[in-house]
């Protein structure tokens, strides 16, 4: 489909919508933009710098306005987030001797990358998302990165399916087991409990189907800032559970008893602790924004303007996009441009619009093929996860 065209009546301008977010309670765009500039470290120094926001050594943002309008973020610009110190470059100095074990099948055993891509391989485009993504648009200010919305991006990943390793190995020990449990290889502190740092994430059995083991990103090996030599990739899940230097895939009858896992990524109810009878962060929920226009790029002239964004589902594809530029009292749909990369990609959405001068609350809202519905608030919890509210997401343009 191709961008659409519609004419903005000047009654539909919102003067004074900045007074008007701020009064409705809802949260400013540009937050993250306000972070002091740090330089970038060392294990991301070949990123572009102009184009992120560097919060802390292990938490690195993408520039809104650093979005373009293809489908494919580049490496370069993509976000990180990091739960302990990245390891040493070494690990990534013979990408091929790299193991990871493989339990709860019939022959378990541990395999090195060069065995894995003896057995099998495919490519996949996810939306890859922190799950803290839209943090800094909750009022309460929630500990941890007030990330607004750079972390995310797409990418494409290459390795084996899952799938192909479990069957390999002469499938499940056990048809009962109903979690995937994938654990990290970083170097963990010492003189402390392992189960209280370890990154070890369980998903429902489910997840197999989709699930790769990934050597390479965006056509190239797997850089170490993103997991590489080798990351379980789970497609349609928050970016947390896609591990990052797995070492261990187990098939397991208990979700793991990490901390990470029991009391970390929970929707925690405002006022009360974490604790495993809360839902975990695991599948996106459905999200989009708009990244241009945006008061970082110049000044906006009236007339013709092209609006565009991103939008993006779990594990249903997005299958319309509607836009406001009245802070949601009219909606508009917008087409989809680009290449359609699978129900696990974003799609880029646009729409060209005839807008007078004056300032605007400019939205979108998407729906995917299960029938969800982007709502107009977060859902108020204590970490600030899972943040996919439109109106917090706006962009305030003011057209000259």
């Amino acid at each position: 489909m191709t961008a659409t065209t519609t004419s903005i009546p000047r009654r539909h301008l919102l003067a004074g919508s900045a007074g008007a977010l701020a009064a409705a309670g809802l949260g400013s765009w540009s937050g993250a933009a306000t972070a002091q500039a740090k330089a970038l470290p060392e294990y991301a120094a070949w990123k572009d710098a102009a184009s992120l926001i560097v919060h802390s050594s292990t938490t690195i943002e993408t520039k809104r306005s650093a979005f373009g309008s293809s489908v494919i973020t580049p490496a370069e610009q993509l976000y990180i987030r990091n739960n302990l110190p990245t390891p040493p470059a070494s690990i990534v100095a013979d990408r091929d001797a790299w193991a990871v074990s493989i339990e709860g099948v019939r022959n378990p055993r541990t395999l090195t990358v060069a065995e894995l891509k003896t057995l099998g391989l495919d490519s996949v485009a996810t939306v890859l998302q922190c799950s803290g993504n839209g943090r800094g648009f909750f009022p309460h200010k929630p500990s941890g990165t007030p990330w607004t919305v750079g972390a995310a991006g797409c990418v494409v990943w290459s390795g084996v399916p899952l799938r192909a390793v479990v069957e390999a190995l002469g499938g499940l020990a056990d048809a009962s087991l109903g979690y995937l449990t994938g654990t990290g290889g970083e170097k963990l502190p010492e003189g402390v409990d392992p189960q209280s740092v370890v990154v070890e994430r369980s998903l429902p059995i489910k997840a197999l189907g989709d699930a790769l083991l990934a050597w390479e990103m965006n056509g190239a090996p797997l850089p170490l800032a993103h997991g590489g030599p080798l990351r379980l990739v789970v497609p349609g899940y928050q970016g947390v559970n896609n591990i990052k230097y797995v070492k261990r895939v187990a098939f397991t009858a208990k979700e793991s008893d990490a901390k990470i896992m029991q009391h970390g990524y929970r929707i925690t109810p405002l006022g009360a602790k974490a604790d495993p009878s809360q839902a975990s962060v695991l599948e996106v929920n459905v999200k989009s924004w708009i990244n241009a226009p945006h008061p970082d790029t110049g000044t906006v002239k009236a007339g013709l303007l092209q609006v565009h964004g991103v939008a993006f589902s779990g594990t249903s594809p997005v299958t319309k996009v509607e836009i406001s530029v009245d802070g949601g009292k009219v909606w508009h749909t917008a087409g989809f441009v680009g290449p359609d990369l699978g129900r696990f990609a974003w799609r880029q959405f646009a729409s060209q619009l005839k807008i007078p001068a004056g300032k605007y609350t400019m939205v979108s809202r998407a729906t995917d093929a299960a029938g969800n519905v982007q709502p107009e608030q977060r859902l108020e919890n204590v970490s600030g996860y899972g943040n996919n509210s439109w109106a917090d997401h706006a962009v305030q343009v003011t057209v000259a």
